[in-house]
Parts: C-alpha cells; structure tokens; sequence
C-alpha cells in the first residue's frame, strides 16, 4: 500500500519543541503512533492530524506534478572508485560531498538497532576501510547525524533513516561491485 508523504513545517522549531514537550510531560506513559501524529499536529497549531492532513490536502500539489529525484550516476561512479572490490573503502575522497556519500556506505554495513562500545564500533570501521583512520570516520558518522552516542562516549547507536537517492544508488553500487 502506498504512503501520502505528508509534510510538516514550523516557523519557529523552539516553540515547537517547547509545545511537543509540554504534551509529552503531561502523559503518564508513552503515546501511541496516532497520539504521538496528533500531538505534533497540535505542535504546529493545527487541531489534529487529520486536520494538518486536510490543510496538506488542499495545498499540495498533484502526486504527478511532482519532480522524482533521480540519482547522479557520474557522482556514483566516481565515489564508488573510492571503493575496491571488497567494498572496503581505500581512499577518503576529497570533496566534502563524496566524503559524504562514502559514510552512506559505512553505515549501511554497520548494524541497525543495536547498541556499541566505541571499541565494538572502531573495530567494525577498521574492517571496513584501508586508509587507517577508524577515529575519522567515526566522528564523520556522529557529525554527519548517521550515529549517535551518549554524552559520555560509551554507547553508540546507528540513527535508522533513509539513505537519499543518490547515496542509496551508491550503496547498491558498492554492494554489487
């Protein structure tokens, strides 16, 4: 079944913080799927979500007229040199870019949904590249908000999102390579 992507804007992220806060504090337990879309709905000043889903309605545009984004398959293929056969990356590229695209890479091969030590993480990174520079592309994943890690550095968890298209093309690539 297919999804309606809707969107969600605020003028102001503080007070929307400060509001979604306000109605998580005033629960004794955590809140279901839909009361959680209510709650952020009410967060952004309209009254539900079936009612910020009517305003998404009226204002969007036809599913048709919307432009698909498409991956760049020259960046693609360029990154993916960065890679050998193995899929371990050889080389830290030099533009902030493609840097970007090869932590994609990384994290997908680093496990989803668990919890590491930065020993468990560096050891994964170090079998994952050539270069020698675990501590690098640790900082880059938590920098680039592809990892978290507790205040104190003992605990590290892979954010689950979806890679962007071009990123994502870049991962199949290396993978079948």
């Amino acid at each position: 079944m297919s999804r309606t992507v809707i969107p969600l804007q605020t003028q102001d992220v503080s007070s929307f913080a400060k509001a979604l806060r306000a109605q998580l504090m005033a629960r004794a337990a955590p809140p279901s799927h839909v009361e959680l879309l209510n709650m952020l709905a009410r967060a952004v000043g309209r009254r539900n979500f079936q009612d910020l889903r009517a305003q998404m309605d009226e204002t969007a545009p036809p599913l048709a007229s919307m432009p698909k984004e498409t991956a760049d398959l020259a960046v693609v293929e360029r990154v993916a040199r960065c890679f050998g056969p193995e899929g371990r990356l050889t080389r830290w590229p030099a533009k902030r870019g493609d840097q970007i695209l090869a932590l994609w890479v990384l994290w997908s091969k680093l496990p989803a949904r668990e919890e590491a030590t930065e020993k468990q993480i560096s050891d994964q990174l170090k079998t994952l590249h050539d270069f020698g520079d675990h501590a690098l592309l640790r900082r880059e994943l938590i920098e680039l908000g592809l990892f978290s890690r507790t205040p104190d550095c003992r605990a590290y968890r892979r954010i689950e999102q979806a890679p962007p298209v071009t990123a994502a093309a870049l991962i199949s690539r290396v993978r079948t390579a």
